[in-house]
């Protein structure tokens, strides 16, 4: 038998994972019928979820033996909930995959035919659409993409999704690389591997929101960025050159107006304050970038754990049979001094 492990990260999800628990199984049914080789387990990471997810993760667990979750101390982010969901899964393929729907069950089969035998390593798929999306946000992400090809050795696929299949061999290789600031779609790109893409529309969510803001999209692009590409310290150091250069051009025209007596005084402030501004906001810029590599840096060095674990379902089980021996114990107690 092949275990194949359904990794979930979870973050509020209370109105849309029972939908996806029931699809999940639907699928993984249809396909242990027509793949006899295939079961399954299906570990669910609750990233700090403020709603009622975790009761219904303990609730799948105890229906269900092929349930298994995680629950963190806190939120730590999808990059962290999906490294725990890699480094704990049992499978000798390893599926990632929102609990929003928006990663279709029904494209595993698909995903398992160019799998399983050997001539890829990975299938993922990749929108060729933004259905759904403000037409900003998808003029941003598509402007990152661009960027990020430009700029850093690892290429990473327009539209490529977290949604992936794959094999032991690639995830080992993933988990190897156990850096604290992650992001995954270069990481899945930069190990390399034989990988599918399958093109599909995109999904919408059937239920609850989406926990991606703006603004968190444009800090996880910027994590990107310098998780993959020194290009920006190379930019700073392409501003000073030419502000350098610039300083110079206009040391020596102010040397040539003195000369010839061309040079007002009074009328030479305004160009003073906005070359100080200029300057002086080049600076900034330039140690802004120096700035996030080294906290990057800071970081990495502190060697603090991508996640904290508070509770799985095999520590749930023994709480709950603990205080069930316990009440017992009391009762017998109470009976025994009347």
């Amino acid at each position: 038998m092949k275990l194949v492990s359904v990794v979930v990260p979870c973050y509020n999800e209370q109105e849309v994972l029972p939908m996806f628990y029931e699809e999940i199984t639907k699928i993984s049914a249809q396909m242990s019928n027509e793949f006899p080789e295939l079961e399954f387990e299906y570990l669910f990471i609750n990233d700090g979820s403020k709603d009622t997810t975790l009761d219904l993760l303990r609730s799948l667990a105890e229906k269900d033996k092929r349930v298994r979750y995680i629950s963190f101390s806190r939120n730590f982010g999808k990059e962290s909930g999906m490294y725990a969901g890699l480094k704990n899964s049992k499978g000798e393929y390893i599926v990632v995959m929102d609990a929003d729907l928006q990663h279709p069950p029904a494209f595993l089969p698909k995903m398992y035919n160019y799998v399983r035998n050997g001539e890829y390593d990975c299938a993922t798929t990749r929108r060729v659409s933004r259905k759904g999306e403000s037409k900003v946000r998808s003029w941003f992400a598509r402007l990152f993409y661009r960027i990020m090809n430009k700029i850093s050795q690892t290429e990473i696929v327009d539209g490529a999704q977290d949604f992936r299949f794959m094999t032991r061999q690639m995830v080992d290789a993933i988990l190897d690389m156990s850096e604290y600031n992650r992001f995954s779609k270069g990481i899945f790109s930069w190990v390399g591997f034989n990988t599918k893409y399958i093109e599909y529309e995109n999904v919408e969510r059937p239920a609850g929101t989406s926990s991606w803001s703006f603004w968190g999209l444009f800090k996880y692009s910027l994590e990107g960025i310098m998780a993959f590409s020194t290009a920006p310290l190379a930019i700073a150091s392409l501003l000073g050159i030419l502000t350098c250069a610039f300083a110079f051009v206009l040391i020596v025209v102010t040397i040539i107006r003195s000369i010839f007596g061309w040079l007002d005084a009074p009328d030479g402030y305004p160009t003073l304050l906005c070359l100080i501004f200029l300057f002086s906001g080049l600076q900034l810029f330039c140690v802004g970038i120096l700035g996030q590599y080294l906290s990057k840096t800071y970081l990495e060095t502190k060697n603090r754990p991508i996640y904290i674990t508070k509770e799985t379902e095999d520590t749930y089980r023994q709480r709950k049979k603990a205080a069930a021996q316990n009440s017992q114990f009391q009762q017998s107690a109470e009976t025994e001094n009347k």
